[in-house]
């Protein structure tokens, strides 16, 4: 009698996954997604602590280097022997005798190492401590190093750029929570009751949906006083940015709640005796919370833009508050653009938000439907 081998057979994964199992596995093959949401997660971490990524203190002026161009790092030295490791050269500043325009030049007699965890200004982690140590730093604490040059005042414009990092990303994630607060809340009653109160929900947000959006937000922030704190300046222009971008997702929630309060699980939840704010938090928002968090990612970026706006065109937050859109007002003239380029350095910080955000929601939003191939 032939011998019959038993094989054990395994069982399909997507069959046993979970939602969320699913979600992720398809949203590891978008390679795009993968990198954007690396690149955010650095981002974030980096406004999480932005003393400790910075270099030298953003509000430090330096009369002596103003218009200073940004310094380029070295990392191996044969001057003397070999060593290696990042360091730089201090630039020497010049006049050129016919214009008298600043010439920076490297000082190759002077040689400054760059000290990993290196001593430096001291700043507050997250309110709670404070501390000095820097991810890099000069290790002469007389000779600053400027990466991305410094502004007409001589602060430091990639320090600069590390602190508003904090104001510009951070101003997305409460203005979108804020918005999908009111989104959630007042769709789910709309689509959850219907009827009358369905009517009403829809014309407030038809009213809203018409509503020129940057006029809205020029005046809004207009009517603001100028002399409030920054702190209260940060949470009204929060504010005003979330108040025209609720509706939009009210109306993909209600459109969801008028689809899924007629499911069998809904009314087995009914007869089961379940209150109704327990069926819409337990069990239909749960359904398509994956639809949720795309559209919350695709949205970041949108308020990031709206508050870099604002605040370039001198609307939204003021100095000395740090975000992305008030380094920006420094590059506005044509003397910034001719002989200060380094100034557009934030700019290119918000591209690369924006992308890497809008990447990371177009990679939730194709996973969110795991059974989509």
């Amino acid at each position: 009698m032939a011998d019959i081998a038993i094989t054990n057979i395994q069982p399909d994964r997507a069959a046993v996954a979970s939602q969320w199992q699913l979600i992720w596995w398809a949203f590891k093959r978008h390679r795009l997604a993968m990198v954007a949401l690396w690149v955010t997660v650095a981002m974030y971490l980096v406004a999480l602590v932005p003393g400790f990524f910075a270099i030298n203190d953003p509000n430090q002026q330096n009369a002596r280097a103003t218009f200073h161009p940004p310094q380029p790092i070295h990392l191996i030295d044969t001057s003397n022997g070999l060593s290696i490791g990042p360091y730089f050269h201090p630039l020497k500043l010049t006049r050129d005798p016919q214009t008298l325009a600043a010439i920076f030049t490297e000082d190759k007699s002077r040689k400054i190492d760059i000290a990993l965890f290196g001593r430096g200004y001291e700043y507050s982690v997250l309110g709670l401590f404070n501390s000095s140590v820097h991810l890099f730093a000069s290790s002469d604490p007389r000779q600053p190093i400027f990466l991305f040059g410094a502004d007409r005042l001589g602060r430091d414009v990639y320090s600069r750029v590390i602190q508003g990092a904090q104001i510009s990303l951070s101003i997305g994630l409460v203005g979108v929570f804020i918005s999908l607060m009111l989104g959630i809340i007042l769709g789910g009653i709309s689509g959850y009751y219907g009827g009358r109160l369905d009517f009403i929900m829809q014309r407030i947000i038809d009213f809203v949906l018409s509503l020129p959006t940057i006029p809205i937000w020029l005046a809004m922030a207009a009517a603001l006083p100028q002399g409030w704190p920054a702190t209260l300046q940060y949470m009204m222009i929060t504010i005003i940015l979330s108040l025209t971008g609720w509706a939009q997702l009210a109306r993909v929630v209600r459109g969801r709640f008028l689809s899924l309060r007629t499911e069998e699980f809904v009314a087995a939840a009914r007869l089961d005796g379940v209150s109704e704010g327990r069926i819409i938090f337990r069990h239909m928002l749960p359904s398509f919370s994956s639809h949720i968090i795309a559209s919350v990612t695709l949205a970041v970026p949108a308020m990031i833009l709206a508050e870099t706006s604002l605040s370039f065109l001198g609307l939204g937050l003021q100095p000395p508050t740090i975000s992305w859109g008030v380094l920006l007002r420094e590059a506005q003239n044509i003397r910034s653009i001719a002989t200060a380029p380094w100034l557009f350095m934030p700019g290119l910080a918000v591209v690369v938000a924006v992308m890497a955000l809008n990447l990371l929601g177009d990679g939730l939003r194709d996973a969110a439907d795991p059974y989509n191939k």
